[in-house]
């Protein structure tokens, strides 16, 4: 009667023929009265020993044999398709070759254990090799009187640089460079570790020391305090034109808008304010007084330069105004209108004394009542061909006119007169004429025939 193999499943694996074999696993399967039986199966016995160690994979394996490969001395499994360690890491100081996913190995060189990912090695662990000594995170429990507390340890090359600590506590066993350790991260205060990089935020800035470790590093007392009064050395630049604000209610402004600079006091009807130190007091030296809208300036000021005045001048401490300037220029414009100056008087009128552009002649008078003031070019020396000219003397003091005219008689001429350099007038000339009668003169040697009351005869010797 022929036997009927199955497989743990219940699925058949073989029948088998009285007095006949079956090869189709890694074992002899032996028929019903089978000649010859003993060797088959003490052969398959010792196959079960060894787990067909070999150098070959079985030649027909089954889903869950066990196999040693005598290449890697390692115990394999069979999947269904391919042998697979059964556990373990291979030891070896270098890769295994041919490895399948989920093989280990333990790489003797660095101590450290990899697993193959079906396309390379990976790092299981320790991350440090045994010639890097303990380095990276270690989980320890230190004693404390509030209780054993669980904390991560850094170290590199087997010194502990740091303890991260879920709480605040003193440990009760010593450990070197932590006298107490932080909720957080607390350094090792022996290494004098400190934070390299960049932090997003930090609780406080110890400004205790002002010496920089480089010049990129620089120790907290160099910074600007906003919450005291504070000193610095060097130039501060504030690279917005939003500018600068001071104050308790920030009333002075120093801003930029496209290129220009403003200083302003944005407090209503408050003045700005500027002093200097003058031999130990205080002077103020310029006000800007926002309720009156006028600059004020105190002691001599001096101009390089043109001052444009759009307003009126207005004198309140002095009457006098000085200028040292030789000259004084008004109409600076060039325009061709009447300029000059003006006396105001207490009444509507006022006096002037003025450049009249349309004549090209200097005029003075009082209310609108103005005549030429008479220049050297308005004289002449012949009073009878410069008509209508003001006559003076020549350079010999000779004065010449071509007659003159009177509207009265004058006085008549007594003996007291002679030494009057007044000119006589034509009245006393004819009143003298008159005291001799006639109108006859004759100069002769002889008394003339006739005459008249009043004639002259002067005698001539002959």
């Amino acid at each position: 009667m022929a036997y009927t193999i199955n497989k743990t499943d219940g699925s058949v694996l073989a029948t088998i023929t009285d007095g006949t074999i079956n090869n189709t696993t890694s074992l002899t399967l032996i028929g019903k009265s089978y000649s010859g039986f003993g060797e088959a199966l003490n052969e398959n016995l010792v196959k079960l020993l060894e787990n067909s160690a070999s150098t070959a994979t079985p030649s027909a394996p089954l889903k869950g044999e066990l196999w040693f490969d005598a290449n890697t001395n390692q115990l394999k499994v069979y999947d269904g398709s391919t042998f697979k360690l059964s556990g373990g890491a291979k030891p070896s100081a270098t890769a295994p070759t041919g490895p399948a996913t989920g093989d280990f190995w333990m790489d003797t060189d660095d101590s450290q254990v990899y697993v193959y990912d079906g396309s390379a090695w990976v790092l299981i662990g320790p991350v440090y090799t045994s010639g890097q000594t303990l380095s990276g995170w270690k989980i320890e429990t230190l004693g404390s009187s509030g209780g054993n507390k669980v904390v991560s340890s850094m170290y590199a090359g087997n010194e502990r640089v740091c303890i991260l600590s879920s709480a605040t506590f003193t440990p009760t066993v010593s450990q070197t460079g932590f006298a107490s350790i932080k909720a957080g991260l607390t350094l090792n205060s022996t290494l004098g570790a400190v934070f390299e990089g960049t932090n997003t935020s930090a609780t406080y800035v110890d400004t205790s020391g002002t010496t920089n470790s480089s010049s990129s590093l620089i120790a907290g007392g160099n910074f600007l305090r906003a919450d005291t009064s504070d000193d610095m050395v060097g130039q501060l630049t504030i690279d917005s034109d939003l500018g600068l604000r001071v104050g308790d209610a920030q009333e002075l402004t120093i801003s930029v808008s496209t290129g220009d600079v403003t200083f302003a006091n944005t407090s209503s009807d408050k003045d700005m304010i500027f002093t200097v130190n003058d031999d130990g007091s205080t002077a103020p030296m310029m006000t800007l007084d926002a309720s009156e809208e006028e600059v004020i300036l105190r002691g001599n000021v001096t101009i390089h330069g043109n001052l444009n005045v759009s307003g009126a001048y207005d004198y309140t401490s002095s009457n006098i105004v000085q200028h040292s300037d030789t000259f004084l220029k008004v109409n600076a414009g060039g325009s061709d209108v009447d300029s000059g100056f003006i006396v105001e008087t207490p009444d509507t009128n006022d006096a002037r004394l003025f450049w009249e552009a349309a004549t090209n002649r200097w005029m003075i008078g009082y209310n609108n009542n103005y005549s030429e003031i008479i220049t050297q070019e308005n004289s002449t020396t012949n009073g009878a061909t410069g008509q209508g000219l003001v006559i003076k003397t020549d350079s010999s003091g000779i004065f010449t006119i071509a007659g003159v005219e009177l509207s009265a008689v004058g006085s008549a001429l007594t003996t007291s007169d002679t030494a009057d350099v007044s000119v006589p007038s034509i009245g006393q000339v004819v009143t003298f004429g008159e005291q001799w009668g006639g109108s006859e003169k004759t100069v002769s040697t002889s008394a003339p025939s006739g005459g008249a009351d009043g004639d002259f005869w002067f005698v001539r010797e002959s």
